[in-house]
């Protein structure tokens, strides 16, 4: 069981013990009751929300070889392995073998992985 199904358990037991122990008390006493479970939820709730979750995205390989040859010209970019955002990447990452890349033009140019 995960740390944030834990705490989610453990909220809903507090939140039901408070209850049951408020509910022995003088039923004026309404707002207060209903209060102090929200309370006692909202910081659960507030615990839950802090940890780290669980990514649905499987773990990925990604691999490239044997690519060709870029080349760049003046203000462009070339890649002859493999380029991405880093933002929520998950797996292996291989490149092999890649083809050259020339920025001789004034460009930018990468034969490996090039992350942004």
């Amino acid at each position: 069981m995960t740390a944030r199904r834990v705490v989610i358990v453990v909220t809903g037991l507090a939140v039901a013990a408070t209850g049951g122990l408020l509910a022995m008390t003088k039923s004026s006493w309404t707002a207060t009751v209903l209060s102090a479970l929200a309370a006692v939820a909202a910081v659960g709730v507030a615990v839950w929300a802090a940890l780290p979750g669980s990514s649905s995205r499987p773990e990925t390989s990604i691999r490239v070889s044997g690519s060709g040859p870029a080349r760049s010209g003046p203000g462009g970019s070339a890649n002859t392995g493999l380029t991405g955002p880093v933002t929520g990447l998950r797996g292996s990452m291989d490149v092999e073998r890649s083809g050259a890349a020339d920025a001789s033009d004034g460009g930018n140019a990468s034969s490996g992985i090039n992350l942004t």
